[in-house]
């Protein structure tokens, strides 16, 4: 079990090529990359996006990339010929305009211009560059499902107990269920009893108007239903992703729990129905918090 929340931090140090790689995860129901790099690791973007989908499946990764390269690199001369000619031409006039001026105006001059003669960095990741990315990426990635991993067996031991918790109710519930329509009889007779001190009760209407009640306050289909949920949900537990499913499960127990909440017409059940439904909640804030 994973929790979507986590960092990590590669490094890749060798060969005047100094990189790091920073992954920070938050909860987010996708997976949503966000990848800062420098400029020359723009062509191989997809890939890093590739590799990260093959580690993670859900939350939103701030990805920072940081490159120092001290090796010596291959450089090229650009000569704007464009310019070197504006120049040439300026100069002719000058000395039609100018003719007792010298004119020492010759190749070499002309290449002291910076913006006529400029050096330039060849361009792209090289083979070696795009391996650092990946190795300080793997390491990265690694070390940040080590912590969400570490999380995620913090939050599962959570998940359980809370889920002691809900067991309990549910069998508090299954408890209380059976005595209400006994109760409800009593309730019934005796109010019949104060209003018609001396008129004979009419013991089949009477077991009839307790039968509707039973009907209508049964909670039986919603107990079985929740006791199938409980064994579920412990076993998905054991499972390394199980955001989605934990999800949707929370979303059945909290269908049966305010099924059983509008079917009660007794406070115990009421009252542990609503028990019931905040621990469930509780339950589904940190789900969302699983991969």
């Amino acid at each position: 079990m994973y929790s979507m929340t986590g960092y990590g931090k590669g490094e890749y140090k060798e060969n005047g090529i100094e990189l790091t790689v920073e992954i920070k995860t938050v909860n987010n129901r996708f997976l949503d990359v966000s990848l800062k790099a420098p400029r020359i690791f723009i062509a191989y973007e997809e890939v890093v996006r590739s590799l990260i989908r093959k580690k993670l499946t859900r939350g939103h990764a701030d990805v920072f990339v940081n490159l120092t390269d001290k090796r010596e690199k291959a450089k090229t001369l650009y000569v704007d010929t464009s310019l070197a000619s504006a120049y040439y031409q300026a100069a002719k006039r000058l000395q039609a305009e100018f003719p007792d001026l010298p004119n020492d105006v010759t190749l070499t001059s002309v290449l002291r211009y910076s913006d006529v003669l400029r050096q330039e960095e060849v361009q792209g990741a090289d083979e070696e560059l795009t391996t650092a990315l990946q190795t300080a990426l793997d390491m990265a990635l690694d070390k940040l499902n080590a912590m969400r991993l570490t999380e995620g067996e913090k939050l599962q031991a959570d998940l359980l107990s809370r889920m002691d918790t809900v067991e309990n109710l549910v069998q508090g519930v299954a408890e209380r269920a059976p005595l209400v329509a006994e109760e409800h009889k009593t309730r019934l007779t005796e109010r019949i009893q104060r209003a018609l001190e001396n008129v004979e009760i009419d013991h089949a209407r009477l077991l009839n108007e307790v039968a509707i009640f039973t009907d209508k306050s049964n909670i039986d289909e919603e107990l079985t239903r929740l006791s199938s949920h409980i064994v579920q949900f412990r076993t998905i537990c054991q499972e390394s992703i199980v955001g989605r499913k934990l999800d949707f499960l929370v979303q059945e127990f909290n269908r049966e729990s305010n099924t059983i909440c509008s079917k009660s017409n007794d406070l115990t059940v009421t009252s542990l129905g609503l028990a019931l439904k905040n621990e469930i909640e509780k339950i589904r804030e940190q789900v969302q918090n699983l991969e």
